[in-house]
């Protein structure tokens, strides 16, 4: 055992870990075999690449920042603590072999997320990690008709048209080390979007501009954001960041929310994020304070109210799309103001507990519409959350938990445990009540609902290894929703459950296996029936798949799944993918590829499939109806400073004769879309 240990460290200082470019969205895919309501798949995808771009270093990251990747138990975690305890710092990353309790799988999916930094350097924003700028453009081949010219009808009116340009335009520029410092700027046109310079409309030429000034671990000064960012505290009743994995494969360690405080945001999703200050002070080494200040201008639908000779918002927009004069109209129309506290006790990483206050107030007052599931809305101009969250570190057994309050006097709680009960065993149990009158605007505490409101429910899951090659998986989840929702007309209830099953007999393979079934009520489409009928849904999915990669250069992905749709007394809508995955790994030059069939009766049993994009981008396209999907992807490192990406995909369908509906429709039974993206690292 000495001895091993003694070889590991003496290998780990003549080796230096080389890290390689990582296929996220495969590991996306990975952690949601079967796309589930409630998750930003998005979000994931871009805090995923933010911790790639800026990996943990293993010798100073904080149990909360090594939780947040879900990608370690409970045990693991412990065991990590302790060997840097009683050994000190890793001296490279492959000392990762000698921690008990982490396995060689483990330890492969944890290395694009985690570094060791062995070079003191002082704390300089000369002396950056990751240096880099990203330029994009994208298009669709194939003209749609919010592109095409138009004639004015009789009346001299010009139908509705796209105002911009066909291609999508976005730059990205980081200089950031981590736990030190990060600048940032992200810059995005989309299709149809005009180049405006209207200042007091707050456009400023390019349509979105996200940017942030990060500092971090500056004397008693942890973190100082200016700028776009999110807060991940607690439990996210009141404050969370997109990156949450919710229900998954990951069927133990995305349960809990670790507390990360303020993370800059750079996602492409135009909404979410605030824009302002953060500041996190350490009062005393087990005391922490944090502020925040944001000013906001969200997009909305203005509509009038004579009586009280007022303009109210019906409904805020969070497409990010301002292409045509209705959308224009919705742009930033809503001043949003966030003024926030959070107080934190922790003490030896095993005891947290936190209180968080965050007030926030509109210019105009928000009102939806008059409709019996809009009933317990938020309407006014002003909310004020507050919340108690904690934590405890038992063994091997972490219970966590959060509560809050809106002004409404609306609550939501959730709270539960992990544990690794064995180093082959473990599990988690999670409850939630969240009030149909609690508001929360930042919330994304775990749940059924896109937003933490009117959900009663229970989660179960747990992970077995049967042995180190083959591991088992599985969740139960049952929820209540006592009130009514969009496009289900009374009280309603349901649960899902998945089983996986995962085989890994060489380096080379890996096969798994999934089953997910859900079970809801929903309201009867008039297609089916004129009445306000709600009945049971019954959603079943099944997926296999295999990769293969039997030499450095050639790595092979065989994916089949399909699944099936069913409202009570009616028949099933059934839906069918076949795909296949390439990669040629030439050092410089890396070509994938892929070609997909498909098959479903109708859109309620489309098939969500990740594909490969460039890197920062993100695809997950239902593939619906009946047709083949292929695309292609390029990359080459012209030299230490530069990569090239180029990707072209296509969809053809059979029996239609257009794809896309309203100013996205093609006249035409195919679409392509080519993107070419160049990084300058520096």
């Amino acid at each position: 055992m000495i001895c091993g240990f003694l070889l590991i460290r003496s290998f780990a200082v003549a080796q230096e870990y080389r890290r390689r470019e990582t296929n996220l969205t495969a590991f996306i895919q990975n952690l949601f075999p079967v796309q589930t309501e409630g998750i930003d798949y998005q979000a994931v995808y871009e805090n995923l690449y933010q911790l790639y771009t800026n990996p943990l270093d293993l010798n100073t990251a904080t149990r909360d920042e090594l939780a947040g990747t879900s990608l370690l138990t409970e045990r693991q975690l412990n065991s990590l603590a302790e060997y840097r305890t009683r050994f000190g710092s890793l001296l490279s990353i492959y000392e990762l072999q000698a921690v008990p309790d982490f396995d060689l799988p483990t330890i492969r999916r944890l290395l694009p997320f985690v570094t060791v930094d062995a070079q003191n350097r002082s704390l300089s924003v000369r002396n950056p990690t990751d240096h880099y700028l990203i330029m994009r453009v994208e298009r669709v081949l194939e003209k749609q008709k919010g592109f095409t010219s138009a004639e004015p009808d009789k009346n001299g009116n010009l139908p509705r048209r796209y105002d911009g340009s066909r291609q999508q335009w976005y730059w990205r520029y980081r200089y950031s080390r981590p736990r030190e410092f990060s600048f940032g700027l992200t810059l995005e046109q989309d299709p149809g979007e005009p180049f405006r310079w209207k200042p007091g409309h707050y456009q400023y030429g390019i349509d979105y501009v996200s940017f942030h000034a990060q500092f971090q671990n500056r004397g008693r000064w942890r973190n100082l954001l200016i700028g776009d960012y999110q807060l991940q505290i607690g439990q996210g009743l009141i404050l969370a960041s997109g990156f949450s994995l919710g229900k998954g494969t990951e069927t133990v360690a995305g349960v809990r929310r670790p507390s990360l405080g303020g993370r800059p945001y750079s996602s492409l999703s135009e909404s979410g994020f605030l824009r302002g200050l953060t500041a996190t002070y350490s009062l005393h080494k087990n005391w922490d304070i944090t502020l925040l200040a944001a000013r906001n201008w969200r997009d909305g639908n203005v509509v009038e109210d004579p009586e009280n000779q007022e303009d109210k918002i019906s409904s805020l927009q969070t497409s990010g799309l301002h292409r045509t004069t209705s959308e224009l109209a919705d742009r930033a129309s809503l001043l949003e103001q966030n003024l926030g506290i959070h107080l934190l006790y922790h003490r030896e990483q095993r005891w947290q507990l936190g209180a968080t206050v965050l007030h926030t107030v509109f210019d105009k007052t928000l009102q939806k519409r008059d409709l019996p599931y809009n009933r317990f809305e938020f309407v006014g101009k002003q909310n004020t959350v507050l919340g108690l969250h904690g934590s405890y570190l038992w063994q091997n057994v972490n219970f966590f938990g959060e509560a809050a309050r809106s002004s409404s006097g609306g609550v939501g709680a959730v709270g539960g445990a992990v544990a690794s009960l064995t180093k082959r065993f473990d599990v988690a149990i999670l409850g939630r009540y969240y009030a149909r009158n609690f508001h929360s605007f930042y919330a994304n505490a775990f749940g059924e609902n896109t937003r933490n409101s009117n959900e009663r429910g229970i989660y179960t899951g747990f992970r077995y290894v049967i042995y180190r090659k083959l591991t088992l998986g599985a969740f139960m989840d049952y929820y209540r929703f006592p009130w009514w929702k969009y496009l289900v007309d009374k009280p309603s209830q349901g649960y899902d459950y998945l089983l996986q099953t995962t085989y890994t007999p060489t380096k080379k393979l890996t096969v798994y296996g999934i089953y997910h079934e859900e079970h809801k009520e929903k309201n009867l489409p008039t297609r089916l029936s004129k009445g306000q009928e709600t009945v049971e849904t019954v959603r079943k999915n099944y997926a296999f798949n295999a990769d293969y990669s039997p030499s450095r250069i050639w790595s092979f992905r065989t994916r089949i799944q399909w699944g099936s749709f069913r409202y009570a007394g009616y028949s099933a809508s059934n839906g069918l993918a076949i795909v296949q995955d390439a990669t040629a790994d030439f050092g410089r030059l890396s070509l994938s590829g892929r070609l997909a069939w498909f098959s479903t009766n109708d859109y309620d049993s489309r098939q969500y499939v990740y594909e490969r994009d460039v890197l920062s981008a993100f695809s997950i396209p239902a593939y619906a109806n009946k047709g083949i999907r292929n695309y292609l992807l390029m990359q080459y490192t012209l030299n230490k400073h530069l990569d090239v990406w180029l990707r072209w995909s296509r969809t053809d369908f059979r029996k239609q004769e257009t794809v896309g509906s309203d100013l996205d429709e093609i006249d035409k039974p195919h679409k392509s879309e080519v993107k070419v993206q160049v990084r300058w690292k520096l």
